[in-house]
């Protein structure tokens, strides 16, 4: 009998704009029990800076150039972890699944950097760290990403999720897992399908003093520029070489150059809409099974503009329903992730499989800092 340990997941992802924290209880196999869940806004000097480094930052040759940058960036973030890890009072046995926040990621040379330093950490917290989820999977020749098909996979058994089923994560970066069978790993696939959040956040940050869209108002006051939509449209899809896994920085907003804020919004939300329900109809008509449910996490499904968009273009067989109908918090399904596999990493199982990110074997991953 596998015996059931304590997790704390921290997990910042590609928006830069704070740290969602999740304690679970799991045994790293077939179930899990969420303790507490909790999300801490990053102060405004730490999301400039996150925001400021990653657009400088398209190539390895990049991070030598900024190390100074990142290495003091690195100890603030740091360090916001830890204050976060006192503030919830965890237990002396907890362990850390600290994802640290990606600044480049690039499994063709071999490399997907997060800023966050686990053995800083363990000092300042006195806790064991696992950290450095994604460098095994990319030398065992996978793309790093993405990690969360296992607890995907968790979450449809252990809520008894009708099989198979398509969860569909909308964070910076938009992927899918597709869950088959409730034994056999090895039959669950996921990808990356294209944007989520970026292009949308990245133009509002750049254009407004807002973050991102909220409940998507500024999407539905603009208007669509249709010359510019459908030429971004037909680039996309006539791209050679199309990643298997992205950076957000793989995108970018220069083409819409020129529009109103609403209307720059509108027609990136509808672009955005337009190759999430494009890919994701591909994926699920290719599958053998039949899959009609796709359920929705990530902050992008706080918009509901960009939610009815997918809607709307999907094939009708198709039902996209919240992840948040199954009593399972959206926001935080990340962040119980990295805790997942953080206790999976201790007991030497694998996080990543051939199907999920490529990899030439089933691979652990995560490294320990002992306390």
């Amino acid at each position: 009998m596998q015996k059931d340990l304590i997790s704390l997941g921290l997990m910042s992802g590609t928006s830069g704009d704070g740290v969602d924290a999740s304690v679970i209880k799991s045994n790293g196999m077939d179930q899990y029990e969420s303790i507490k869940d909790k999300y801490f806004e990053y102060d405004s000097d730490i999301y400039k800076d996150i925001h400021n480094i990653k657009d400088k930052i398209y190539s390895i040759e990049h991070i030598k150039k900024f190390k100074k940058e990142l290495v003091n960036l690195e100890r603030k973030l740091t360090i916001f972890h830890s204050k976060v890890v006192k503030e919830l009072q965890i237990g002396d046995g907890t362990i850390i699944g600290f994802h640290g926040q990606t600044i480049y990621h690039n499994p063709e040379e071999k490399i997907s950097k997060q800023l966050g330093n686990g053995k800083l950490l363990s000092q300042l917290t006195k806790k064991n760290i696992i950290f450095n989820f994604r460098n095994n999977d990319i030398l065992n020749g996978g793309q790093g990403a993405p990690l969360t098909p296992i607890f995907h996979h968790l979450m449809a058994v252990q809520n008894k999720i009708s099989l198979p089923v398509c969860f569909l994560n909308i964070g910076g970066i938009s992927n899918i897992t597709i869950v088959k069978s409730k034994n056999d790993l090895n039959k669950l696939e996921s990808r990356d399908i294209g944007p989520g959040n970026c292009l949308i956040d990245n133009w509002v940050r750049k254009n407004s003093n807002k973050k991102f869209d909220i409940d998507g108002q500024l999407a539905i006051s603009g208007t669509r520029n249709e010359i510019i939509y459908e030429q971004a449209q037909e680039l996309y899809m006539n791209q050679k070489n199309k990643k298997l896994s992205f950076d957000t920085n793989d995108f970018d907003i220069s083409f819409i150059r020129g529009l109103s804020l609403e209307d720059g919004t509108t027609t990136l939300t509808d672009f955005t809409a337009s190759i999430i329900s494009d890919e994701l109809s591909l994926s699920l008509s290719n599958s053998k099974e039949k899959i009609q449910n796709i359920l929705i996490c990530g902050g992008g499904r706080k918009n509901k503009i960009l939610v009815q968009k997918i809607k709307n273009n999907l094939l009708p067989n198709l039902n996209l329903k919240l992840i948040d109908d199954f009593e399972i918090n959206g926001d935080f399904v990340e962040s119980q992730a990295f805790a997942f596999l953080a206790i999976r990493s201790i007991k030497g199982l694998p996080i990543s499989f051939p199907k999920t990110t490529g990899c030439r074997i089933a691979s652990t991953g995560g490294e320990l800092i002992k306390n």
